[in-house]
């Protein structure tokens, strides 16, 4: 083990201390510049081709893929956040009118349910209509204020989106230009051999590339497919539904069939039969299609994680980070994986 003199452990102290200030400094714009080294990554191939067809300027192809990315990304997500505070603002609304009533949809479900059914539900003491009904009636009232809160708090929130994603395309416009020189000064600072940095650096950028594209993809797909059916359907805020469903479907396996498919026992229970019918159809083979075919393509064959990995790592990242957790997550189980391969494999840390 390498022994350092007092002037070289006094160095790394400060070196230490001083990295931690400056990612505290950074701390307030955390997300906006995670997400400008993420985009970084995943926009990387089209930055590479706009210097090449430029004629290798720097500074244009930087520009220009921010803008690809403003017109591609920031104004399609911004559109549909302004329509998505509407739509909830108008359920709030017939909530309060009582033309969305969860109580009497309540009473009718538990009306039409069997009687073996009803004595299950007495056996784990779930037939205290009253008492259910004031709970479920609770929840709502809870769910509609915190929509119409943050429909009230629309326009600090659209400031606050503003700052941060001025301040993430600024970022991005240095992460392009010049994005290797600052990768290859990041690679050599980290001390460790070639052998290892390589496929520990490689995993990174594949598996945030491959987790933000495949799962991007996903969600949109599905959030748009179940915004469709509710819409065809006729349930009340398709548009806040699909972009429910499309972030729940971040999550492999479930997703969103939390959303469609309790709508779908509801409209099969109430007597609404072919609602039902079709809407479990659609569901499971359509949106769930979307979900089992695209994901493993676009995300588990890049990543080559287990399917297992691939949602648990995603849950917890969301449970600790929020929504970047979607990346965080699986990035991390991927250098787990990788770096315990390297170790495995590698002669000097078995006395071989």
């Amino acid at each position: 083990m390498k022994r350092y003199t007092l002037p070289q452990s006094s160095f790394l102290l400060l070196l230490g201390i001083v990295t931690l200030a400056f990612f505290w400094i950074l701390l307030p714009f955390s997300g906006a510049v995670f997400w400008g080294v993420v985009f970084s990554i995943v926009f990387a191939p089209l930055y590479a081709h706009l210097l090449n067809a430029l004629g290798n300027r720097p500074n244009l192809a930087a520009l220009l893929a921010l803008v690809v990315i403003l017109l591609m990304v920031i104004m399609p997500l911004a559109m549909i956040a302004a329509s998505l505070v509407d739509q909830a603002a108008t359920v709030y609304g017939m909530i309060e009118t009582g033309q969305i009533d969860f109580g009497r949809m309540f009473q009718q479900v538990i009306g039409a349910l069997p009687s073996w059914a009803l004595s299950l539900l007495e056996r784990f003491e779930l037939t205290n209509l009253t008492s259910l009904q004031a709970k479920l009636t609770a929840a709502a009232a809870q769910i509609s204020q915190a929509t119409a809160r943050y429909a009230i708090n629309f326009g600090r929130n659209a400031f606050d989106f503003l700052v941060s994603t001025t301040v993430m395309l600024y970022l991005l416009f240095f992460l392009f230009r010049d994005g290797r020189t600052l990768a290859a000064r990041i690679k050599r600072a980290v001390p460790l051999s070639s052998r290892y940095k390589k496929p520990l650096f490689d995993n990174f950028t594949t598996v945030i590339r491959a987790t933000v594209k495949g799962n991007v993809l996903v969600a949109m797909a599905q959030g748009a497919l179940g915004g469709a059916i509710f819409w065809f359907l006729d349930v009340p805020g398709p548009l806040l539904w699909a972009v429910v469903m499309a972030f729940l479907s971040l999550l492999p396996a479930v997703g969103a069939a939390i959303i469609w498919g309790p709508v779908a026992i509801y409209f099969l229970i109430t007597g609404a039969i072919w609602q039902g019918v079709v809407l479990t159809t659609f569901g499971v083979v359509v949106i769930g299609l979307v979900d089992n075919l695209l994901r493993p393509l676009l995300v588990g064959k890049d990543t080559k994680l287990p399917d297992y990995i691939v949602l648990l790592s995603t849950i917890g990242g969301m449970a600790l980070f929020g929504l970047n957790g979607f990346v965080i997550g699986p990035v991390i189980a991927a250098l787990f994986i990788a770096s315990w391969d390297l170790f495995s494999n590698a002669d000097e840390f078995h006395g071989e």
